[in-house]
């Protein structure tokens, strides 16, 4: 069983930073891939970022690519996003999640754990 808890959502303005973090409870989690997914109001859960469980291996998606960085933090077990030169469009509520695979993948439905999800709000 793996449990996921998100936090460091909130507002900021446009141009700014911001920083979630994904702690991971899990009693093995070698096998396992780390993503976040965002969902706007009104329109589909997306694929923004993911890695393998090192945190190496990562993939962004274009949108995000050279502003969003994931990160791990060993003694934690603790999965960074940490998101930079925010866009009023990174304004959703965003997600971790994880499933049991060695490569990332982009489709919501294969992963099989999820945070709470934390809202991020970038204002113009």
């Amino acid at each position: 069983q793996v449990q996921l808890v998100e936090s460091g959502g909130g507002l900021v303005q446009a141009g700014g930073s911001l920083r979630l973090s994904c702690a991971v409870s899990a009693r093995t989690f070698n096998t396992y891939i780390i993503a976040w997914f965002r969902q706007a109001p009104g329109k589909e859960r997306e694929f923004v970022a993911g890695s393998g469980w090192r945190g190496d291996s990562t993939y962004y998606v274009d949108s995000v690519k050279g502003r969003f960085t994931i990160s791990r933090d060993n003694a934690e077990n603790t999965y960074y996003l940490q998101m930079n030169s925010l866009k009023p469009e990174d304004t959703a509520v965003y997600y971790c999640a994880a499933a049991q695979r060695m490569t990332v993948v982009t489709y919501r439905t294969v992963y099989d754990y999820w945070g709470q999800g934390t809202q991020v709000t970038v204002s113009s």
